[in-house]
């Protein structure tokens, strides 16, 4: 036991190194660098991300690649909107008051404009393997615009290494089994025999039938959480004024919320608040730009303003939401933690015939299962890239096995590795974005030049 313990408490002291003040400092300083000298384009450029999002012009028709543009941000929306949104803000709220949500909404804010530069350099840097389908992301942008193979191949380590030790597989997985348990009385070893032949049955597809299970799913989940959080807004609606003012003033004077008592500094909620952000949205990570990798376009910078979408949806919109619940129903102030928080925030709202319980339960679950899937073809992709597209099988098996055995799975120390992995696969991401931040500028200004020309002329 006592072997353990200080393993454990190695393992926390790493995580809080890697989850230190200088990432946090790195993750949001590369956002403002990008939206300031891209002009502030996650407000002037965000009206037209949506058009590109639902038309269909020349570039998307005749583009390569092996999905639709709206497809690959389904399939980034399905990893990025998991359990974070509901238990990550919570944990947030609940460690670091409501102040947190202010400083969540900042790391969106300037995240948007790191998702638009990973977006951009994942069209501009990919290619086609020998199976005749799009690889993409960081390790390949790092590479081949950087010409640094060593950073690239730590970068896909790390993000097999997420994929298949967390936020893949046992983090969503047990999330499910204990919703499912909880909520609807079922035995895990049901629940993990259902997930594990879910999860064979749309991994196998590839990226294909991936991103057609999230076309489908990530929309429909969305909206389902989206109209319940919604309507605690209305039943609240006189409140909303004062919640924001609690969460604004308590961002700044954590005291004025939670009282001196709970001990929380200023540097807490920062933390909490834009480090909770960041693992919901994951800009800066490195994740979506894989998914980003495969849509059919020829523009970079089209694909680009979609992807910066995934971060005003996961964050700005739904994040939002839950953080908006816990404040206007008192529930951030409860004592409870987790999912146990938004709960009995959603139970508040609707207290007649568990209403509240079975939306955070179902929105749960198909968050997780979403993730699951998603984070399938991020470590899929990163294998590819260090083994060669033989290693894939493999791959499969090993992660459709993890599935199935993570319902039963303690998973305290699994959590803390998935943190400390996760925050190393960002590192060489920014030194990458970093570097090919002249690229993405200077290119993004052309096209826009290019298209007030084009504008004028008509």
């Amino acid at each position: 036991m006592k072997f353990l313990e200080i393993v454990k408490n190695i393992l926390n002291l790493m995580n809080n190194l890697v989850w230190g003040p200088p990432l946090l400092i790195l993750l949001v300083g590369t956002g403002i660098y990008f939206t300031v000298k891209l002009g502030f384009l996650q407000i002037t450029k965000l009206p037209l991300a949506f058009k590109y999002l639902f038309s269909k012009d020349e570039d998307q028709v005749k583009g390569d690649g092996d999905i639709s543009s709206f497809a690959a941000l389904c399939t980034a929306l399905s990893a990025t909107i998991g359990t974070g949104n509901i238990v990550g803000v919570a944990t947030a709220v609940g460690t670091g008051g409501p102040g947190a949500i202010l400083w969540m909404w900042i790391a969106a804010f300037v995240g948007m404009a790191t998702k638009y530069a990973e977006g951009f350099l994942a069209i501009k840097y990919r290619e086609c393997d020998e199976n005749g389908q799009m690889c993409g992301g960081p390790m390949y942008y790092i590479e081949k615009g950087t010409g640094n193979k060593l950073l690239a191949k730590l970068f896909a380590f790390f993000g097999l290494a997420v994929a298949l030790l967390g936020i893949g597989t046992f983090g969503q997985v047990k999330s499910i089994s204990d919703a499912v348990t909880k909520g609807f009385n079922i035995s895990p070893q049901i629940t993990a025999t259902v997930i594990t032949v879910l999860v064979a049955a749309v991994t196998l597809g590839g990226i294909q039938r991936i991103s057609k299970v999230a076309e489908k799913i990530v929309p429909f989940m969305a909206s389902l959480y989206i109209i319940g959080a919604l309507l605690i807004l209305i039943c609240y609606f006189k409140e909303i004024p004062e919640a924001i003012l609690l969460i604004v003033s308590s961002a700044f004077n954590p005291q004025a919320a939670l009282g001196g008592a709970a001990g929380i500094t200023i540097k807490t909620v920062i933390q909490r608040g834009i480090g909770r952000g960041i693992f919901s949205n994951e800009a800066g990570l490195g994740s979506a730009p894989i998914a980003a990798a495969a849509a059919k376009t020829k523009s970079p910078v089209k694909q680009g303003l979609i992807s910066m979408i995934g971060t005003f949806i996961d964050t700005i919109l739904i994040c939002t939401m839950t953080g908006l619940a816990l404040v206007l129903t008192g529930a951030f102030n409860s004592g409870l933690e987790g999912v146990a928080m938004t709960t009995a925030a959603f139970e508040t709202a609707f207290p007649i015939a568990g209403i509240g319980k079975f939306i955070v339960n179902i929105g749960l679950i198909f968050f997780a299962f979403t993730t699951i899937i998603g984070w399938n073809y991020y470590g899929e992709k990163c294998l590819q890239y260090l083994a060669g597209i033989k290693s894939i099988k493999l791959y499969k098996i090993v992660f459709i096995s993890f599935v199935a055995v993570g319902p039963f799975l303690s998973l305290d120390t699994v959590f803390v590795i998935a943190d400390i992995v996760n925050g190393l696969m960002a590192l060489p991401n920014l030194v990458g974005l970093i570097a090919l931040r002249k690229v993405v500028i200077s290119e993004t200004e052309e096209f826009f030049s290019k298209e007030e020309l084009k504008i004028e002329k008509v």
